[in-house]
């Protein structure tokens, strides 16, 4: 991209170029690839295996959840939020003791829960709006604890989905975006949270972290360029 070659080279030559090297890559990297592929998929076993465990135990101790969990009742809003509340409050604490996994859990319970609100005030609404961006918020950094970044950015696309200048969906979306080394996209968010929030000194260290890895990035294109050209 940066050479005199290829200033003559055509799409296709380009593209064979390319082509060739994301091969090789993937041919000299597969080891590293397939064991990273197997450690998500362990993962995944290992939480549905340990909400399996935990369902068995909350109803081995009978704590009312497996009632609220198909509960279908018009409840009166009071009463449904004071269930919302619990499951945020363990979740919260659960999140607390570094069980980010249950956690995860019962901020999606919690959430469940947001949904079987009925026949809302518009004073009741908001709060329902700003329960949800929490839990959303809340759930998307225990996805984020637990390397599950997919899930993570749902999460923060819901919250944005309410409200597209929530600063904190922003940093946590763009935390996300740079792990999965987006860094374009992660930018983009930490430019809009920063015109927000000029002052947030977690989205000003987060954009220096993501600036460092652009121009690195920028350095490793154009040497691979010039081992392709070159």
């Amino acid at each position: 991209l940066f050479t005199e070659e290829c200033d003559d080279a055509t799409v296709e030559r380009m593209e064979e170029k390319w082509n060739a090297v994301q091969t090789k890559t993937n041919e000299l990297c597969e080891e590293y690839l397939s064991a990273k592929r197997a450690e998500a998929e362990e993962k995944d076993r290992e939480m549905e295996r340990e909400a399996k465990l935990a369902a068995v135990q909350r109803e081995m101790e009978g704590d009312g959840d497996e009632e609220e969990d198909h509960d279908t009742r018009r409840l009166p809003t009071k009463r449904r939020m004071e269930i919302v509340m619990k499951n945020k409050n363990e979740a919260n604490e659960l999140f607390s003791d570094g069980n980010y996994r249950h956690a995860a859990a019962r901020y999606a319970k919690a959430l469940t829960h947001c949904s079987k609100f009925f026949d809302l005030k518009p004073e009741d609404e908001t709060e329902v709006r700003a329960v949800k961006m929490s839990l959303n918020l809340n759930m998307a950094l225990a996805y984020i604890k637990l390397e599950k970044l997919d899930n993570a950015l749902r999460c923060c696309n819901d919250v944005l989905g309410l409200d597209g200048k929530n600063v904190k969906a922003l940093y946590r979306r763009a935390t996300v975006l740079y792990q999965k080394r987006k860094f374009d996209d992660a930018m983009k968010d930490l430019k809009e949270a920063e015109g927000l929030s000029p002052e947030d000194k977690a989205v000003k260290k987060l954009t220096r972290l993501v600036d460092q890895q652009m121009v690195k990035q920028k350095k490793k294109e154009k040497a691979m360029a010039k081992k392709m050209f070159g």
